[in-house]
């Protein structure tokens, strides 16, 4: 049997019949047959089965017909099963937050592609029951009867996919992730951050065929750029860092350590609840050294993979097995020397743990550490943002390491980040280095200073030479009685003479009077460029008789 063997009879007449005229042809093995109400049309369809047959088309044994007659199949996926069925794809290679994170991008733009529909839950069920269950593989079948209806709305209402490749109802999508639930303008990060998950959804529908191309890439929509720059204000000094640690101290001892961590080492607080003391080296004096190998970051329980609270996992922003050396000041060694001495570690070593000998809690570092803020701060400093949060003690711990003059590529290896997003996170809460930069300008406007180097506009030092006329335009010096003639005057006292080099006007003064001592003003009455000071002393007809 050959897909490729069709032969093709001549139209049968059968007149008891609704549809009289019949095509029949033989193809891949079997005979098929088609009626028609008139001759015409049977005789269009049979030839164009002629004409695929004389092509060398190939027949379809199923239906008889060339294959490429068979057109696709209209596609009827919804954006709400699409959805579901991304999150299901992404949920094992996604770290805990990473899961939140995804499930709440697709359960904000989600309601935005739904359609008119009676029934419509309100939007804060509709979200939960977005968020909390269809974009959660985990607890997708323990939804209850209220979040099953829910989602049942959803997924009755819920757009196709196809209908995406409309700009109009991409950017309706587009603009549901700028607001929040209460119709406020979300964050910046918080924008950027949906629009790469909804990003990555519509490439997936374009992996599996129900999209031919990304239709986010040919729309002109942006999302707002966010500032990744520290705010200098809530960067603690030493001494507030030295007595934000002493409070500590006195209210918390057990979590004086953890603290110090943050600030004498630059860890994140998630680096410093993993860590143990097989990763400490402590020296007898001097410096001593963190060998940091995992994070232990919070994360509601349903999206770990254990149930728990807390997952452990590698560092951040780094590849399974990464290690990160830290040197630490001798001030940080006495203290984890002293905590190990009152405290002890929890059986599998770790240095701190909580009430019940678990992970540290968030919640139990966070109320010790606004307690200490209140009482070393006192009530007006600690109404402001300066270091409001305990990761602010990492932030000013990078600050003070960049402003002692560290070379950046060794903070950045130490704090874990790269030296791009070093510099730009951190560069505008180095201390001290504004002073330095006015010192130097200062240094360079001041007149016999030596040049830093010569350009290809010539020295730094050069003097002022306005140009006396163009190279095309000869010079022709005025004649007696012939100058410029002045509106306000009649006869021969129109004639204006030619300024004299020794006069200052009026501005020049006031210019040089802003600059006592002479601080690199120039001098507009006796402008000479540089290589001709020999020469500047000179009247000028002498000059033009030497050129």
């Amino acid at each position: 049997m050959s897909k490729f063997d069709v032969s093709v009879y001549a139209i049968r007449r059968r007149r008891d019949r609704r549809r009289p005229f019949e095509v029949r042809w033989r193809a891949a093995g079997r005979t098929r047959s088609r009626s028609f109400l008139t001759r015409a049309l049977a005789e269009s369809y049979r030839a164009e089965l002629i004409r695929a047959a004389r092509l060398g088309l190939e027949f379809d044994p199923a239906t008889g017909e060339p294959v490429l007659w068979a057109g696709p199949e209209p596609v009827t996926v919804t954006w709400y099963q699409h959805a579901v069925a991304y999150a299901a794809m992404k949920w094992p290679s996604l770290a805990a937050h990473s899961r939140a994170s995804l499930a709440e991008a697709l359960a904000t733009v989600t309601p935005a592609l739904t359609g008119p529909a009676p029934g419509r839950p309100s939007a804060t069920a509709l979200r939960t029951a977005l968020y909390g269950y269809a974009f959660n593989p985990a607890r997708a079948a323990a939804a209850d009867e209220a979040t099953a209806r829910v989602l049942a709305w959803a997924e009755k209402t819920s757009l196709r996919v196809t209908r995406l490749a409309d700009p109009l109802v991409l950017r309706q999508a587009l603009d549901a992730l700028t607001l929040r639930l209460d119709g406020g303008r979300a964050a910046a990060n918080t924008i950027t951050r949906k629009r790469a998950v909804f990003h990555g959804a519509l490439g997936y529908a374009v992996e599996t065929g129900l999209l031919e191309s990304n239709p986010a890439d040919r729309i002109s929509w942006r999302a707002p750029k966010a500032s990744p720059v520290v705010d200098p204000a809530i960067v603690a000094s030493p001494a507030q860092a030295q007595a934000l640690l002493g409070a500590v101290a006195r209210i918390r001892p057990e979590l004086a350590a953890f603290f110090g961590c943050l600030y004498y080492a630059a860890l994140r607080p998630e680096e410093a609840i993993a860590l143990r003391a097989a990763d400490c080296y402590f020296a007898d004096c001097g410096w001593g050294m963190l060998t940091l190998t995992a994070a232990c970051p919070r994360t509601a329980a349903p999206w770990t993979g254990d149930g728990s609270s807390h997952e452990h996992r590698g560092l951040k922003h780094r590849p399974d097995g990464a290690v990160r050396m830290v040197p630490v000041p001798p001030v940080l060694t006495a203290m984890l020397r002293a905590h190990c001495s009152c405290h002890g570690t929890a059986p599998d070593g770790r240095l701190f743990r909580g009430t019940r000998g678990g992970p540290l809690s968030e919640s139990v570092y966070g109320r010790a550490w606004h307690a200490a803020r209140a009482l070393a701060l006192g009530p007006e400093l600690a109404a402001t943002g300066l270091a409001r949060r305990p990761y602010d003690l990492r932030h000013a711990a990078l600050s003070l390491w960049l402003s002692a003059g560290a070379p950046p590529a060794e903070v950045a290896a130490r704090a874990g980040h790269s030296v791009t997003v070093l510099l730009s996170v951190y560069a505008h809460c180095v201390d001290g280095q504004d002073r330095i930069t006015n010192q130097l300008i200062e240094h360079a406007l001041r007149p016999g200073s030596p040049a830093p180097g010569r350009k290809a506009s010539g020295s730094a030092d050069r003097r002022y030479l306005p140009r006396r006329c163009p190279l095309y335009v000869r010079e022709r010096p005025p004649r007696p009685g012939h100058g410029p003639r002045s509106p306000g005057l009649a006869g021969p006292d129109r004639r204006i003479p030619p300024p004299h080099p020794s006069v200052v006007s009026p501005v020049q003064a006031a210019y040089e009077s802003l600059a006592p001592g002479g601080c690199g003003a120039p001098d507009l009455a006796h402008a000479w460029p540089t290589n001709q000071s020999k020469r500047s002393a000179e009247p000028l007809a002498l000059q033009r008789k030497s050129r």
